[in-house]
């Protein structure tokens, strides 16, 4: 009888908590600034426009150029939603960062793919260990680990001239499963001095518990959301009493192993550095190594240094973190896709590259080769990775606008003004790709590619307020993508030894490529065959010189 009571007491508290919610959501809908920015209708009862907004292909620069750079669309229910590509409102949303946040429910979801890190926290806790990781990323950090990236990128070189050769010397393979594995080793090495071995010897991959850890942990999303999973994001009290969904017991088992082994590199890391291990050693400049001595720094005060339960802790989420962020390959993915559909782009680039005298690049000579510098800055402004981002506005402010709007009542506004939502279903959309690709802002041709774009004069407009070359993909602001210029130099050092090295093809015909809908990566899919998700047939064979 007690227990039942207990249970009956703990669902009104729930159903309580959920009609306050849902009351509070009607509300701020009603009074909401947005009631009468002009925008499309619905086009789901349930998902609002999130459909046609996660569709890249048909509805890339649609609103704006329909409604202007101000647009009200419909998330769930038909709920406001602020879609805006007004440079001077994303710049103040970007640069206040307590203000504008991930929503909580997102947070919570991508908490659980990779842990409390510094993706996922906000405010000072945000600050404090993005002040600590700063210097992993630094330029000179980076310069000791170009070494990885290209002996990776041999790995994956030859492991692909040797699938060619198996098959009369012209391989067709979809490169997504290959690029993947090859970023995981890069990650694995780079990031924590830990060899996954998983792009293994010549044709055969090797794997570890580490390797089958992550892939359990970055699949888990492939299971669905139960109405558990969901109401345990939306309603953070109920998570202390529901029962571990299917999600949550995949995940739990996934990371215990993480954390174990996130645990033993850590120590691993500080013997090291205690034991007086050479700071400009390869092997000691791994991203954990770095973080480890940055938080044992002198000049670290107390109040900004780490504790040491806490730097555990950090250490035991930024693997999966790092694993992550560090997994993603859709930008050289696109790249080889750019390539191989334009013959006069790769021949221009392979002769540039193999004017090099070396196979084995240092960071200088690859970032002073003009000409593969503008392929990776078009394919980064071309096929950003993440085509677009969520934030919420967690007190009242106004946003300032750059191209003021006329409501439906004609009224002007300069101003979006009292941005309240502290309910998880009132966003602000920072569409990257669309910003991107704006003609308004890189001519009639922004939606070709055409690396040549990056040499005129003068320089590109800088109207856009991104972290790197004038545009959105990394971001801006205090929460910009920290690791930027990792990825830019992993993509150098991919395509350098790759396109040096081999000739691509497209396999299907490029108008049969397209990209996943209702994913926030840009992923490719082919048309004819949507059926096998995301892939990228190309034909790779040697090349030789004439």
């Amino acid at each position: 009888m007690a227990l039942l009571k207990f249970a009956a007491s703990i669902a009104t508290t729930l159903g309580a908590y959920a009609l306050y919610t849902l009351l509070k959501v009607f509300y701020q809908e009603f009074t909401s600034p947005l009631r009468n920015v002009p925008g499309p209708q619905a086009d789901h009862w349930f998902l609002g426009n999130r459909k046609q907004l996660l569709n890249f292909d048909s509805q890339e620069g649609l609103w704006t150029q329909k409604y202007g750079r101000t647009v009200r669309i419909n998330t769930l229910f038909g709920f406001s939603q602020l879609y805006t590509t007004d440079t001077k409102a994303i710049q103040h949303i970007l640069s206040n960062d307590y203000v504008y946040q991930k929503s909580p429910s997102g947070r919570y979801f991508l908490g659980r793919v990779v842990g409390p890190g510094v993706l996922v926290v906000e405010e000072d806790l945000h600050k404090k260990q993005r002040k600590i990781m700063n210097p992993a990323f630094g330029p000179a950090q980076l310069r000791a680990l170009t070494e990885i990236f290209v002996k990776k990128s041999r790995q994956l070189r030859d492991l692909w001239a040797a699938k060619a050769a198996e098959s009369d010397g012209v391989a067709r393979l979809n490169v997504i499963p290959d690029f993947s594995t090859a970023a995981l080793d890069i990650i694995g090495k780079a990031g924590f001095n830990y060899d996954f071995r998983a792009l293994g010897a010549g044709s055969e991959n090797v794997r570890d518990e580490l390797h089958d850890a992550f892939a359990t942990v970055s699949g888990a999303g492939d299971l669905g959301a139960s109405p558990l999973d969901i109401i345990k994001a939306r309603i953070p009290v109920s998570r202390a009493v529901l029962p571990n969904t299917k999600i949550d017991k995949v995940i739990n088992g996934a990371q215990a192993t993480m954390r174990r082994i996130g645990l033993q590199l850590l120590q691993d890391s500080r013997q090291n550095i205690v034991a007086g291990s050479s700071a400009d050693s390869v092997t000691s400049r791994d991203l954990l190594s770095l973080l480890v001595r940055a938080n044992m720094a002198k000049d670290i005060s107390e109040g900004q240094r780490l504790s040491e339960e806490d730097v555990l802790a950090r250490k035991d989420t930024e693997v999966p973190t790092f694993l992550v962020a560090g997994h993603e390959t859709t930008a050289a993915t696109w790249a080889l896709f750019e390539i191989a559909k334009n013959a006069d782009i790769q021949t221009r680039l392979r002769n540039e590259l193999l004017a090099v005298d070396s196979e084995n690049p240092t960071m200088e000579e690859l970032n002073a080769l003009p000409y593969l510098d503008c392929v990776v800055r078009e394919t980064q402004r071309a096929h950003a990775p993440v085509a677009l981002t969520f934030r919420v506005a967690m007190r009242d402010d106004v946003i300032p606008l750059e191209n003021p709007y006329t409501d439906r009542n004609g009224t002007v506004h300069e101003t979006i003004r009292r941005v309240l939502s502290t309910a998880s279903l009132l966003f602000v959309v920072l569409p990257i790709l669309a910003l991107n690709r704006d003609p308004a802002i890189w001519g009639p041709d922004a939606t070709q590619f055409i690396p040549e774009r990056w040499e005129r004069s003068p320089a590109i407009s800088t109207s856009i307020p991104g972290l790197w070359s004038s545009m959105l993909t990394f971001l801006g602001g205090p929460r910009a993508c920290i690791g930027f210029r990792f990825s830019l130099l992993e993509l150098k050092a991919l395509l350098f030894t790759l396109v040096r090295s081999l000739e691509f093809e497209l396999a299907v015909p490029a108008a049969d490529i397209g990209r996943l809908t209702m994913t926030i990566v840009q992923q490719p899919m082919v048309r004819s065959d949507p059926a096998a998700g995301s892939q990228m047939p190309l034909l790779i064979k040697p090349f030789t010189r004439l």
